[in-house]
Order: C-alpha cells, then structure tokens, then sequence
C-alpha cells in the first residue's frame, strides 16, 4: 500500500476526515447532552420517575449516540495509528503522527466530559429519588399525626359530652333533695297542726305517742330517700368516668 499520493494516503485522509466529523457531531452531542441537563427543573416528587430536569427524558438517548461516534472515532483512531506508522517518509509520518495523536487526545477529552456529566446525572436521579422518598415518608407521617389529633378531638368531644351529663345528674339529685326538704317541713307543718288539734279536741297520750312514731318513721324514710339519691349519683359518677 502506498502512502505518498497513492491510494494508502487517500485511504488515511478519509479516515482523518471521518473522524474529524464525528468529532465536531460528538462535541455537538455533547453541548446537546449539557443544555438539556441544565434546563429548567421541573422536580416530580413521584417514586416511579423523578425528574431531574424539564427536558431530562431525552438526555439518554443523546448520551448514548455521542458514546457511539466516540467508540467509532477511537475505531478511526486506531487504524490510523497503523497506517501512519507504514508510512515511508518521514516527513509526513511525523505529520500524521501529531494529526492522529491530537485527535486521539481531544476525543479523549470529550469521553472525559462525557463521563463526568454521566456521574452528574446518576447523582440528579440519586438526590431526586430520595427526595421522592422523603416526601412520601412524610406524607406518611402528616396522616398518622392527623388521625391522632382526630382521635384527640374525639375523645375531647367525649369528655365534653360525660362532664354535660356530669351537671345535669347534679342538677337533678339537687332538686330531689330540695324537693325531700320541702316535704320534710310540709310534714312538720302537718304534724304541728295534728297536735294543736288533738290537743284541743283532748285525745289520750297513746294517740299523741303513735302519731309521734308516724313521724319519726317518715323522717327516717325521708333521710334513706336522700342517701339513696346520692348513693345512685356517685355510682353514676364512676360510670361516666
């Protein structure tokens, strides 16, 4: 194969060529991959995708074509760097040398950038999707706050409820016992008068002594009426509580 302005030369300038394109489209695919990771972030908080950025969907597909002109380019590079070297003179082998070597540092660079805004994006996806999580362990979290607060209230609500039922058997026992006092004069009275009569019609003392009993006896039915009354309060009062 001849290198000097035969067709081996031909052959190693197309070569040169191609690659030197597919270097300007990765460097292309490149600055495409970084505009769309620093587009506006649109952050989802869903735990199936988070997004990482507005247009973070199609960065892969971008980063993916660049890997592959780059794989092609380093293809390219290595074929070159056998042609150069069969090259006879030495002027121009020295020539190809530094074109093939050149190239094959610039798309070593850009296989660096490319990975170091891989790394990047792998960390975006991290950080959002524990973010995702974290949002949705506090959701979680603010239910299980709200149903205690609601179960407060209920029972509040309850004890609101106990304490009006509290007051009004108070109330009630109250007017019992006022109502059993009432009765108690009303009897005295009576009894007063039953004497002032018998007294004056001359009744014997048997009949003053038994009406005396009566009223003894209705006394102490007076008195078990209101122990009883609140007898029943306080066993109602340990109920509701």
């Amino acid at each position: 194969m001849e290198f000097s302005g035969g067709a081996g030369g031909a052959s190693l300038s197309q070569m040169y060529q191609s690659a030197r394109r597919l270097l300007l489209s990765a460097r292309d695919g490149v600055a495409r991959v970084e505009r769309l990771a620093s587009a506006p972030t649109s952050s989802s908080y869903s735990s199936s995708a988070p997004l990482v950025g507005g247009n973070a969907a199609g960065v892969p597909a971008v980063a993916e074509e660049v890997r592959r002109e780059v794989a092609q380019i380093q293809t390219l590079c290595a074929q070159m760097d056998r042609l150069w070297r069969s090259i006879p003179a030495k002027g121009q082998r020295d020539l190809w040398k530094r074109k093939v070597e050149q190239l094959s540092e610039e798309v070593d660079s850009l296989k660096e950038t490319l990975d170091r805004h891989s790394l990047r994006q792998q960390k975006r996806i991290l950080e959002a999707k524990e973010r995702a999580e974290l949002f949705e362990r506090a959701n979680g979290e603010s239910s299980h706050v709200l149903q205690i607060f609601d179960d407060e209230s209920r029972a509040m609500q309850s004890a609101r409820s106990s304490s009006r039922m509290l007051e009004e058997a108070y109330e009630t026992g109250v007017a019992i016992l006022h109502k059993y006092a009432d009765q108690r004069d009303r009897l005295k009275s009576a009894q007063r008068k039953a004497l002032d009569i018998l007294n004056t019609v001359g009744l014997s003392n048997s009949v003053l002594k038994l009406i005396e009993r009566r009223h003894r006896v209705d006394k102490w039915i007076a008195y078990a009426g209101m122990i009883i009354t609140i007898v029943l309060m306080i066993v109602f009062c340990r109920l509701t509580h």
